[in-house]
């Protein structure tokens, strides 16, 4: 490797870390209401909630978010109505998370925070897309599950930006922390 390749790698190293430094990615910790998880964030969080159908049935879907130095960080979260399968419904989420933004070049993985289900459908992926209006967008994003005695939550933590710095998405993906006693 070159010396000029060596420096451009540590100044895209340092620059990537100063920006997850910056007063635009001041992170603090926030429980979510209702929910068996808290979840690291780098701005002021906004909350929103919607009904949506989910196995035949209403359930509400809430969501808290921010948006700092061009990236949006968002995690959302349902109890999964009773006698709905918790791999089916991750995997529905999953692929109409991708269909929203027309996807492609998606790259998955395992992913298995702490006390959360194991179930195939628990992935950390990103991909490239568009937004709603047309402009390019990545993104990186989790899906998991975890049971408590409310019954079975499900949860989708996502950044979309363009690029998503890695350590953007890695920091926050590691912030997000099952409540102690959630089976």
């Amino acid at each position: 490797m070159g010396p000029m390749r060596r420096m451009f790698l540590l100044l895209f190293s340092m620059s990537a870390w100063l920006a997850s430094c910056s007063p635009a990615w001041n992170w603090r910790e926030i429980r979510l209401d209702g929910a068996p998880l808290t979840i690291m964030l780098p701005c002021k969080p906004d909350h929103a909630s919607q009904a949506v159908t989910l196995a035949g049935q209403s359930v509400s879907l809430a969501m808290t978010g921010c948006e700092t130095g061009g990236a949006t960080l968002a995690v959302s979260r349902m109890l999964l109505p009773a006698g709905a399968s918790p791999g089916a419904s991750l995997a529905h989420w999953r692929a109409a998370t991708l269909a929203g933004m027309r996807a492609q070049a998606v790259n998955e993985q395992p992913f298995q925070p702490a006390g959360s289900l194991a179930l195939p459908e628990s992935v950390r992926l990103s991909a490239r897309g568009q937004t709603r209006e047309g402009r390019p967008v990545g993104a990186q994003a989790v899906w998991f599950a975890a049971a408590t005695p409310q019954g079975v939550w499900l949860f989708h933590a996502v950044v979309y930006a363009d690029p998503v710095a890695s350590e953007v998405a890695d920091a926050f993906f590691a912030g997000l922390r099952l409540q102690q006693g959630v089976r």
